[in-house]
């Protein structure tokens, strides 16, 4: 059996191969908004699961796992594929055996491990929508220590997939990574050790996934017990994707906004000539000017770039100019910034909307450079749009 997750959906799938008792391998492949490959693998036994994992030797899972019961692994960062292993073709899985077999792990601790493994699997399929799958009959994967059965766990998993789906856009994959931006108004909401936890753990660099391993907690119970304050601005969510990237290609941004004479200004239009027409004009005027096409990548950056002037288009998809200055006003980061808002509307209803938001000005588009730049200045010298908190949570980040 074999196809497109276009034609036929994870759910189903499963739902076939518990109907028929299948014994095998089911092997899944999509891929990310980087184009690069993602897969997973699952094994059956009798139409019941026996395991699940992402097809990587990465030992990092395992990991978190085990720093729950206090046990820490030294070295081996890719697990051995040796001919001692009770299975080659899951040497994750092998790997799990082993820590058995030296008693380093208790069956109780093995089984809540699979579990936990296979509730994080089945919970990134069910939220494919594209993709291809493989189901092979094969022999069992043995020794087996657990089966689940995959009704109950389907019907589990998938209500998760549909709450999560509520976070949207403040939250958006487990794979993101929390960071805190505002420590001082957490400590009137929380208690001191939990704020001293979130400071311990959300770093910006652990993703909520391996929180919720080291909680011993599903990802949707841990992502909305932060989602409120992820919408007061108090915790960042910041993509793992994002971190690198902002090393390589913003360094030299970052370090040039550390100086004060240089003004950095974030331009957010799903119009790539109106990005590329501004970036132009400020860039040549001395500005670090850095523009996206994507409002919810820019979210994720401008709390790392912390720019001194934001220009963001109105009208776009996923998320709106309103809906994305209302959410950085909630940050205390964002509170003084000034936030431009760009339309091709010139309406007072219009205009209104953008104040009601907490929009600085409003600028009619098509619009000239002379324009543009009068604008600017106007608040860039009113203004460093950056307070001296903001600028040492800045250099923290």
């Amino acid at each position: 059996m074999q196809g497109n997750l276009s034609e036929i959906d994870i759910r189903s799938i499963l739902q076939l191969i518990e109907l028929g008792q299948r014994t095998g391998l089911l092997f899944v492949e999509a891929y990310t908004e980087e184009s690069l490959p993602r897969t997973w693998f699952i094994f059956f036994l009798n139409g019941q699961i026996v395991y699940s994992q992402e097809a990587n030797s990465s030992v990092f899972r395992l990991r978190d796992y085990l720093r729950y019961y206090r046990i820490n692994l030294q070295g081996e960062e890719t697990l051995p594929t040796t001919d001692s292993d009770k299975s080659l073709s899951a040497p994750e899985y092998g790997y799990l055996w082993r820590l058995l077999e030296q008693d380093i792990i208790n069956p109780i601790q093995a089984r809540s491990i699979i579990q936990g493994l296979v509730h994080e699997t089945l919970f990134d399929l069910l939220s494919l929508r594209e993709g291809s799958f493989i189901f092979e009959l094969d022999k069992p994967l043995t020794p087996q220590l657990t089966t689940l059965e995959i009704a109950p766990l389907l019907n589990k998993v998938f209500k998760q997939v549909q709450e999560w789906k509520l976070l949207y856009p403040y939250i958006q994959s487990p794979d993101q990574c929390p960071v805190l931006t505002d420590v001082e108004r957490l400590r009137s909401s929380l208690a001191s050790s939990t704020v001293e936890k979130l400071q311990h753990w959300a770093d910006g660099k652990t993703s909520l996934r391996q929180l919720a391993r080291f909680l011993n907690r599903d990802v949707l119970t841990l992502a909305k017990a932060i989602y409120p304050y992820v919408q007061q601005g108090l915790i960042h969510i910041v993509s793992i994707e994002n971190k690198s990237s902002l090393t390589h290609n913003h360094s030299s941004q970052q370090h040039s906004q550390e100086n004060q004479s240089i003004k950095g200004i974030v331009c957010i239009d799903d119009a790539l000539a109106i990005c590329e027409t501004v970036q132009s004009i400020l860039q040549t005027q001395g500005y670090n000017a850095i523009a996206f096409t994507n409002p919810l990548e820019a979210l994720n950056r401008v709390f790392q770039l912390q720019p001194h002037l934001i220009l963001c288009d109105i009208v776009m998809p996923d998320l709106d100019g309103y809906q994305l200055c209302a959410m950085l006003r909630h940050s205390s980061a964002f509170r003084l910034v000034p936030i431009i808002m760009l339309s091709a509307k010139s309406s007072y209803i219009d205009r209104a909307k953008a104040n009601m938001v907490g929009a600085t000005d409003y600028l009619t588009k098509p619009f000239e450079s002379t324009e543009l730049l009068l604008l600017i200045k106007k608040y860039l010298d009113k203004k460093s749009g950056r307070s001296p908190i903001n600028e040492m949570r800045y250099l923290l980040i």
